[in-house]
């Protein structure tokens, strides 16, 4: 079929990129070459748009055991001979459109990612963004959304340990699903995404390949639209049991040795992970199209090339030890078939039956060959100059504390979100189970090695939106927090990008200051980004969802008896706020979700500030003087402190004593770089000596009490009447 350049925007490529082909090719492309290059061009899979600046994030260190961007995913010493494997992904597009198998799908892959290293996954995270809690359509998007994750998680039996869910209306059409997982892996058993070596075979291992998931990355480089639901065949379907004997099959085949280098199938398929492969490798392929095992009779050569059928894996093996292959995906009961060998000319080749149905240098087709690099222009949103102009002075401070803090415990953001995590199990699959008593970060035992991994997934998307720059340095500073307050040394970051059209200078403005702001906290936390995903095309009618810049981090504890808890443990124990209080109630959920102000600077954050602060925290649980911690987060100081009682059914007698901010500040203002701990009576003098000796600002609130809430004096009732709403909030709008 002759193409055209009204084929190739119809395949959604620029008429410039179309010219570009032409001229790597010395011809006009077919139509399965162009097929090929526009779901290898798109934004999903080229990060044409992004590039350039995901470049200045620091992307080495010491902790790390391949540079960033060399593999699937993140890899970190943990020491004792392991590594810890981790990244997370986007599937937002899909979920928006088909909510259960698009966030299972999502789960499946991002796991993939994970064993396609050769590392075994021993938990999941999420963060997710959604509308307005009380529209049915939210409702809708919600109950499929985590159906999906907990149906694939808890089939396929990874624990699913953390997470976060945020409700705004921006979200309303286009919700956030990104996922997250993390392996273990012992150093030195790995395997490379890579091919090498004339000759080698080639297998396509796993599922069947069908026409689900066609055109998958360019579906996830668009819009979202009222006619997005026409476009079904692009959400994948993900079966978990499959998957399950596929990561049992990949991780008894790999310490074996046949492998040159193995490739996951997620977005664009099989015309991705040849061209990934044969790029790093530096060589090409010859792949016979018709011996890939296919569910659909009669399948063209571009629906092959494109289909993104889930548990699909391509193993590059060395050749004469075929047989071992086949022999362990036999006994497994899967699909494996040879399809192709190893070139030395750089070039894909596609066959049907003999005919040549497409030639296309490898090179030309990925990130950092021939696809192409943008550099985008930006300009300062408009709406910046509605923030910068609000005055927190117009805001009278509350009589009624209480009024506003039982508004507070209700609000959807902040709510027990057990409605979402009973539905997964926290429990399930490895044994290197998740310690449940609650922490800020999950903690994960690594069973091979006495220690153990504190992981989170971090993201105030309204603090971004507010000042992309400060928000994501917030982002990545409350991540590194909670791991600090969970007991843990911060290793690395993997991020999921979320953001909307890139050819809006408005929307790309976010973008670039958010990398700034990341790349600034990692460079600060020394956690360098080992990966991740890029997010673009997140809107709706009404514009760009929030820029959420969402960041999963892993960190490590020598032993799990380091874990740090949140939940106040014994009456009498000593109540303290770490950091300083400020007069500051910007972005907060109070202003935002009970006051109706919608444009308000990002709350204060200085970085230095927060990285002493998480020294001194760190260096009071290393030395045993404090019994929980707890950050401040949304909410402010009373929800962290009700949180903290909410444990173990503690109350507290708690004042605000001389600190001379707001009073609506100092309970409800989010103002960053504070923490909650628990002292007991005995380690007063220590604790106090401690803090003074680093220079590191700190009040005495009060004390923990059996059942009672007094605050400034006034009783506001007993634990119990505060626990009903925030437990019950989501499952009584989700009947």
């Amino acid at each position: 079929m002759e193409t055209t350049v009204d084929t190739a925007k119809q395949l959604g490529l620029l008429p410039e990129e179309f010219e570009s082909i032409k001229k790597i090719l010395n011809r006009t492309p077919n139509f399965n070459e162009l097929a090929a290059y526009s779901v290898m061009w798109s934004e999903h899979c080229s990060y044409k748009n992004s590039i350039k600046w995901l470049k200045t994030l620091p992307r080495e260190g010491t902790k790390l055991l391949v540079k960033a961007g060399e593999e699937n995913a993140g890899l970190a010493d943990i020491g004792d001979g392991y590594g810890v494997v981790f990244k997370i992904e986007s599937h937002n597009h899909p979920s928006a459109i088909e909510p259960f198998q698009g966030a299972a799908t999502g789960v499946g892959g991002i796991h993939r990612d994970i064993f396609t290293m050769g590392a075994r996954p021993i938990a999941a995270l999420n963060s997710l963004r959604f509308g307005n809690i009380n529209d049915p359509k939210t409702q809708h998007l919600l109950k499929g959304v985590v159906e999906g994750i907990g149906h694939y998680g808890n089939c396929f039996g990874v624990p699913t340990v953390s997470g976060e869910v945020y409700f705004e209306n921006c979200y309303h059409t286009n919700p956030l699903v990104n996922a997250m997982s993390v392996g273990i892996v012992k150093v030195g058993q790995t395997v490379s995404a890579t091919a090498e070596g004339e000759g080698n075979p080639v297998f396509i291992v796993g599922s069947a390949t069908g026409k689900d998931g066609i055109g998958g990355a360019s579906f996830a480089s668009a819009d979202i639209t009222a006619d997005s639901a026409q476009d079904l065949p692009a959400v994948q379907v993900g079966d978990p049991f499959q998957e399950k004997k596929l990561l049992e099959a990949c991780l008894e085949l790999i310490p074996k040795g046949a492998l040159v280098g193995m490739q996951d199938m997620g977005a664009a398929g099989i015309i991705c992970s040849t061209a990934e492969t044969s790029a790093k490798g530096g060589v090409g392929m010859v792949i016979h199209l018709e011996k890939v095992p296919m569910r659909q009779q009669n399948m063209k050569a571009w629906e092959l090339l494109l289909s993104e059928s889930q548990e699909r894996m391509l193993m590059i093996v060395k050749k004469g030890r075929e047989k071992e292959v086949l022999d362990v995906f036999e006994k497994w009961d899967l699909p494996c078939s040879e399809i192709g060998h190893v070139t030395t000319d750089g070039l894909l080749k596609f066959f049907m039956h003999d005919e040549l149905e497409a030639e296309i240098p490898a090179e030309s087709l990925v990130l950092g060959g021939g696809a192409p690099v943008y550099d985008r222009k930006y300009e300062t949103p408009a709406y910046l100059e509605k923030i910068n102009t609000f005055d927190p002075a117009s805001i009278p401070v509350p009589t009624d504390l209480r009024k506003i803090a039982e508004q507070l415990i209700e609000v959807p953001n902040i709510v027990n979100k057990k409605w979402i995590y009973n539905q997964y199990d926290s429990m399930v699959g490895t044994g290197n189970t998740s310690t449940n008593d609650p922490s800020d970060a999950a903690v994960v035992l690594v069973k091979e090695t006495g220690k153990a991994l504190a992981v989170t997934t971090d993201c105030n998307s309204r603090y971004v939106h507010a000042d992309p720059y400060k928000g994501t340095m917030i982002a990545v500073s409350e991540a590194a927090r909670n791991i600090v307050c969970s007991g843990g040394t911060p290793l690395g970051v993997t991020n999921c990008l979320n953001f909307g059209n890139p050819y809006d200078p408005q929307v790309y403005y976010q973008f670039v200051h958010a990398i700034k702001g990341m790349g600034e906290a990692c460079k600060k936390f020394d956690t360098p980004v080992t990966g991740g995903n890029v997010s673009f095309y997140n809107q709706n009618p009404d514009g760009a969802v929030y820029p959420t810049p969402t960041i999963g981090m892993v960190g490590l504890l020598d032993s799990e008896k380091d874990k740090m808890t949140l939940g106040f443990k014994n009456e009498g124990d000593l109540v303290y706020l770490i950091g300083q209080s400020t007069n500051d109630i910007n972005s907060s959920e109070y202003l935002h979700k009970i006051l109706n102000v919608q444009y308000s600077p990002a709350p204060h954050f200085e970085l230095e500030e927060e990285f002493q602060l998480q020294q001194a925290v760190l260096s009071l649980i290393q030395s045993n003087l404090i019994n929980s911690a707890h950050d401040v987060s949304e909410g402010g100081l009373f929800i962290t402190l009700i949180e903290s009682g909410f444990v173990n059914n503690l109350g507290f007698d708690l004042r605000q004593g001389e600190n001379q901010v707001r009073k609506d500040a100092f309970w409800f203002g989010e103002s960053q770089s504070r923490i909650v701990v628990s002292v007991s009576p005995a380690s007063k003098q220590k604790f106090e000596s401690a803090l003074q000796s680093l220079q590191q600002p700190f009040q005495f609130l009060g004390t923990v009490k059996s059942r009672d809430l007094i605050v400034d004096g006034e009783n506001w009732g007993i634990l119990s009447d505060w626990r009903k709403p925030y437990d019950e909030k989501i499952s009584s709008l989700m009947k």
